[in-house]
């Protein structure tokens, strides 16, 4: 029996050094092991940035509505006090993070103590008289839908998108690179009509950048219309105001789209959309790291050994293609946290439930296990050589992959009028299926085809290495 021991230190009270600060051993590997290549997004899509979001919004609206005059006695702040507003959002660090904690262990509800938060600041800014102004007319969605739309929308822009975009130009440097090196092709795992490495690549970077292009373009969308999205406690309170006008100037103040009709909670469609492009760049670029493990496992890339780095515990000459692996691995997490969002967020019971609450706790993972991939794959891909005699020895051991060209011929030679061009695929079918033909074999067949002059000087010079069609010019479309 193993032994267990009676007692030991419990890690969850344990902490670490963890740059200038001590910080509790993580339960997720995003919050440990891989922390930093994480890292950035937890200005975004963290707890602390939420409330921080949570922060900024309330400002925003309480300096919104003062500048418009909306209620009577709420005339425009001054300047300095609308900086010294703003800077409790410049200034909020770990200290506010605290405070906050001990605000909602009080309240039991988050946005509850935001509010309460800001509150207590106002006395030493000299306009405690608008505490009633925190929040006003507002339901806790009105707050987080914004807080969540400007954190997902920072997290993409600055974040996600340059490290995607950045890989999709690796991928497409890596292509042009290798525009004119010939390669054969494997269609169902078979040898097939030969392209090149950088076309292969070029469909890989082009498909990638299609996606980039959808979610360059998404619309964030917030509103702020109160408990049922009627504007009730607004119009009650003011009646004589544009609600409607006050709202949409407020979300587009933010760098959003305003959302006109909403129940309590803004629909999250626009975050099922984009969900839905980051996963299916997710599933390509997953695709790639297959594939580009399957070449590597032929040989037609070399993997250049990092110093000092072990392959194997055990087996001291391997090098493996780990950061690949790890990709895989990691692009199937982010693509399950991403469905499952994008099909959660598009459902609300009747007017609202929280099951969004709780689901969009998890975006931050989402994006943490994309962006941990793409590091991966940027690591990998610049340690990869390309085997160029490995690739040529490959197209010279299969010079059956002709037969299509050979076919082709005959067929155009039969419309021309050459005589004997009769069943060129069935003689091209008993000469080549399931059998390799060498190049003195594949000389032999031409020469007895009775083709005219220029088509058999036209296949006499075709290797497997240059039946390429015009692969190598297709990469200009990356351009």
């Amino acid at each position: 029996m193993p032994h267990t021991p009676s007692s030991r230190v419990t890690l969850a009270s344990v902490s670490i050094h963890q740059g200038d600060s001590q910080v509790p051993i993580a339960l997720g590997p995003l919050d440990g092991r891989y922390r930093p290549a994480v890292a950035p997004l937890v200005d975004y899509l963290s707890e602390a940035a939420l409330n921080r979001d949570r922060v900024h919004v309330e400002v925003e609206w309480l300096i919104h509505l003062t500048r418009k005059s909306v209620l009577p006695g709420a005339a425009p702040l001054t300047g300095e006090q609308e900086a010294a507003l703003r800077e409790i959002v410049s200034t909020f660090d770990g200290s506010a993070v605290s405070e906050l904690a001990e605000i909602e262990r009080v309240t039991v509800h988050d946005v509850k103590a935001v509010e309460y938060f800001i509150g207590s600041r106002l006395d030493g800014i000299g306009i405690a008289r608008l505490k009633p102004l925190v929040h006003f007319g507002c339901t806790s969605e009105d707050i987080n839908n914004l807080s969540y739309a400007l954190g997902v929308k920072g997290a993409v822009e600055d974040i996600w998108l340059p490290a995607a975009a950045s890989l999709v130009q690796q991928v497409k440097a890596m292509a042009e690179e290798s525009r004119s090196v010939p390669m054969l092709s494997r269609t169902h795992g078979q040898p097939a009509t030969p392209t090149t490495l950088g076309k292969e690549l070029a469909v890989v970077a082009h498909r990638l950048e299609r996606q980039l292009e959808r979610i360059r373009r998404t619309e964030y969308l917030g509103k702020i219309n109160g408990a049922t999205g009627t504007f009730a406690a607004h119009v009650a309170s003011v009646p004589g105001a544009d609600w409607q006008s006050i709202a949409r100037e407020f979300v587009e103040g933010l760098g959003l789209t305003w959302n006109p009709l909403t129940t309590q909670i803004e629909s999250h469609d626009w975050q099922a959309e984009l969900y839905a492009d980051v996963a299916r760049f997710n599933r390509i670029l997953h695709n790639f790291c297959t594939d580009v493990w399957s070449y590597i496992s032929i040989g037609y890339f070399a993997q250049v050994p990092v110093a000092g780095a072990t392959g194997s515990s055990t087996m001291p000459h391997k090098v493996n293609p780990i950061r690949f692996e790890n990709a895989e691995a990691n692009l199937e997490i982010s693509c399950s946290l991403l469905d499952v969002l994008a099909s959660t967020l598009v459902t609300s019971r009747w007017q609202r439930d929280l099951t969004d609450s709780s689901s969009q706790r998890n975006i931050g993972v989402a994006f943490g296990h994309s962006l941990l991939a793409i590091s991966n794959v940027v690591k990998g891909l610049e340690r990869l050589d390309v085997a160029e005699s490995v690739l040529a020895a490959d197209l010279d051991t299969n010079w059956e992959v002709l037969g299509e060209a050979i076919q082709m011929v005959m067929r155009a030679e039969a419309i021309a009028g050459t005589p004997g061009m009769e069943d060129p695929y069935e003689r091209l079918k008993d000469l080549t299926r399931g059998q390799r033909v060498d190049a003195e074999r594949m000389r032999e067949f031409v020469l007895g085809l009775g083709l005219s002059a220029e088509a058999q000087e036209r296949l006499l010079a075709l290797t497997p290495g240059t039946y390429t069609g015009i692969a190598d010019a297709l990469v200009d479309h990356l351009r």
